[in-house]
């Protein structure tokens, strides 16, 4: 008994003197992925080549011509022993990334996956269509154009991280972040590694998929950040009778305008971070999700925004849920969950 107690002082005074309490384990009754959405693709036309798979290897004869499955989307879940959500929590990620944005921070603290897990929501995270585990498809063959990529100094100098263009430098202790700036800055070289190839050419795709997993998990309250939010508001659009509450984070894009009375009895939530004033894109973009916002609550809907500063909470960048602060975001989430009865 007294090694026992001795043993949980010291455990006790280590986390403290690190400046951290650590969190009870995780309990888990179960977790696991699958795929969702998509078609078969016929692709014709196509020379067939002779391909050496492996240097040194013997060269195997490769038709590309016949069926592709294409458009699937990737889901992993967590569902937690003590559920205290009322319906299960999607993360949907934005452009050029995948569902890392959300399992932790780039320097390594705890994301908003973990977050909602620990407070009781059955979280379902996913790459999107053409994203990280969910699988390419050739294109122009089957996705009309070209993929977009990122260098590392646009998400710096576009996601309100630094002092807008020309702020990055390659040499860390050059770059220009906003005075401020709640991004971790040890964590930017690492977080350009999750960038991955977007098209502009796939978001019906997107959106079926989305469809796609909405229809196969929910009832459930959708998360969704920057590019996905016109796949957000359009997929609640699509299926009102599932979705319980979407929140909005940044949305660079909206639903459909003509039908905003079907979201009339779906809670909103849209959170913005700081420094859009000074930003040349940011507050047309903010208009445009608020004036959308406008026009449900004048169907009859209930949609709240928070501008994070005007609550105290400031320093934050589009890339929120990976700032120092982001579990205090996150918070402001769980709060608006609870207040809207969506917590048990």
């Amino acid at each position: 008994m007294l090694l026992r107690s001795l043993a949980a002082a010291a455990a006790l005074l280590l986390s403290s003197t690190s400046g951290v309490l650590a969190e009870e384990p995780l309990a888990l009754r179960g977790m696991g992925s699958f795929h969702v959405g998509g078609k078969l693709v016929e692709i014709s036309g196509r020379p067939v080549k002779d391909v050496v798979f492996t240097p040194g290897g013997t060269p195997a004869r490769v038709d590309p011509n016949g069926t592709y499955q294409t458009g699937q989307m990737y889901v992993q879940y967590f569902l937690p022993q003590n559920e205290r959500g009322s319906v299960p929590l999607l993360l949907w990620h934005g452009g050029g990334m995948t569902g890392v944005n959300y399992e932790s921070t780039p320097d390594g603290r705890q994301g908003w996956l973990e977050f909602f897990l620990r407070k009781g929501w059955a979280v379902y995270n996913s790459d999107a269509v053409e994203r990280g585990r969910a699988g390419w498809a050739m294109y122009p063959d089957v996705i009309p154009g070209e993929p977009v990529f990122l260098t590392t100094a646009n998400p710096f100098e576009r996601f309100r991280i630094g002092q807008g263009a020309n702020s990055y430098n390659a040499d860390p202790a050059k770059r220009r972040y906003l005075p401020g700036s709640q991004f971790p800055a040890e964590g930017y070289d690492n977080f350009v590694k999750q960038i991955v190839p977007r098209w502009t050419s796939t978001d019906q795709m997107i959106i079926d998929a989305y469809i796609a997993e909405v229809d196969r998990v929910c009832p459930c309250v959708i998360s969704f950040h920057s590019q996905s939010g016109q796949f957000g508001f359009k997929v609640a659009q699509a299926r009102p009778d599932k979705v319980k509450a979407l929140i909005a984070v940044e949305p660079a894009g909206i639903g459909d305008p003509a039908a905003v009375a079907v979201l009339k009895d779906i809670p909103v939530l849209m959170v913005f971070g700081d420094y859009i004033e000074q930003d040349a894109r940011w507050p047309a973009i903010r208009k445009t999700a608020t004036d959308f916002g406008d026009k449900i609550k004048a169907a009859g809907g209930s949609v709240d925004v928070v501008n994070l500063p005007t609550i105290g909470i400031k320093g934050n960048s589009h890339m929120m849920m990976m700032d120092k602060n982001n579990l205090e975001v996150a918070q402001v989430i769980q709060d608006w969950l609870t207040k809207k009865g969506l917590t048990k």
